[in-house]
């Protein structure tokens, strides 16, 4: 399962977004009853998000839970 996950799990308290990779509590909670469908839409808005948010944006999604980073 692909995920934007890069291991930097941290909520930004002025957005309610996830530094690392830009998404929201409810939708790290829901990412695994996701279909691909709905992951793929979620994954393409992310960059724009975390960009207008001024946070950092992520320089490659994770395909698997336990993909290291490489930076």
């Amino acid at each position: 399962m692909q995920t934007p996950c890069i291991h930097v799990c941290s909520i930004d308290p002025e957005t309610g977004l996830c530094m690392g990779c830009g998404r929201t509590l409810a939708e790290i909670g829901g990412w695994i009853s996701f279909c691909d469908e709905e992951r793929r839409r979620l994954m393409a808005l992310l960059p724009a998000r975390l960009a207008a948010s001024g946070l950092t944006i992520p320089l490659q999604p994770s395909t698997e839970a336990g993909a290291e980073q490489h930076v």
